[in-house]
């Protein structure tokens, strides 16, 4: 259910770059074309530039930057000058490219439309994984992505030093409040998710007297939700370490590490990919 990935290249199974370049150059260039630049620059004009970074950031998205350019100049030079999962301090130069003039104009948008975006997530994700550094905790993203993006969005995460929880419905089983009110309880929860056969079965409680029912039916894994550190504790000396644990809700960057101390195994957090800002990378030509 989860899954670690070293940074460092494009690593994003299912991921169909040539398709996603596709759709994002139609969206933006239109039927029509980029009429300011086929106005503007000769045909045959050439023109080099570096893509850099103006904050201090952890990269990702630069191989699909790369595609975007290569997709309207398949003969254009591209220099990495960095790699995605490197920090790069504010000033740093992360690709040099030389192609022609017009589409390099015309791939610009979307080529740093992408790196900005999931530099941003990969660099927040950065700080949150520094904040719990030495506790043990580990952090996980969550499904909070934008629709259509989630597999770029976890890639920054990882990026970033987060490790993926799951990707699709399909991909795990999480009992959360709803399917529990619905389900008649905790246990009956459990008990139905048991009995289809499934496994590895994590549960959603809020409160201390759900984690002896969810144990004694058969949870794998419990997530202890909106729980403060001082419950987090309480509720952490009754599992006694029979489950893996994790802690989710209520956390950012100013709450995780006292979170992170009370001795959860996990720290999921959506902000990562709901609320990180986009990182100030420009591409400069000359």
């Amino acid at each position: 259910m989860t899954v670690r990935q070293s940074p460092g290249v494009l690593d994003i199974r299912g991921f169909d770059i040539v398709g996603f370049v596709r759709m994002i150059l139609a969206e933006d260039i239109g039927e029509g074309g980029d009429r300011t630049s086929a106005a503007v620059i000769p045909a045959d004009a050439m023109l080099s530039a570096v893509m850099d970074t103006r904050d201090s950031v952890t990269i990702a998205g630069l191989p699909i930057a790369a595609a975007f350019f290569r997709a309207l100049d398949p003969d254009c030079t591209i220099e990495m000058l960095a790699r995605d999962g490197n920090k790069a301090a504010a000033g740093t130069g992360l690709m040099r490219i030389s192609g022609n003039a017009r589409a390099l104009l015309t791939a610009e948008r979307s080529a740093l439309n992408t790196v900005q975006h999931l530099t941003g997530i990969a660099t927040l994700t950065r700080a949150y994984v520094n904040a719990i550094a030495g506790t043990g905790a580990i952090l996980l993203d969550t499904r909070k992505t934008l629709p259509g993006l989630r597999l770029l969005e976890k890639y920054a995460t990882r990026m970033g030093g987060a490790t993926n929880h799951r990707m699709r419905l399909d991909d795990g089983v999480m009992i959360k409040d709803n399917h529990i009110a619905v389900a008649g309880g905790v246990e009956a929860a459990v008990r139905a998710a048991k009995a289809a056969g499934l496994r590895d079965i994590v549960v959603e409680v809020d409160s201390i007297d759900q984690i002896a029912p969810a144990l004694a039916a058969g949870a794998d894994r419990l997530l202890l939700d909106n729980m403060p550190p001082s419950l987090l504790r309480a509720a952490l000396a009754v599992i006694g370490g029979r489950v893996p644990t994790e802690a989710s809700g209520g956390v950012n960057l100013q709450t995780i590490r006292a979170i992170a101390e009370t001795g959860v195994t996990y720290i999921s957090v959506g902000r990562i990919t709901q609320s990180a800002p986009a990182a100030d990378i420009g591409l400069d030509f000359g």
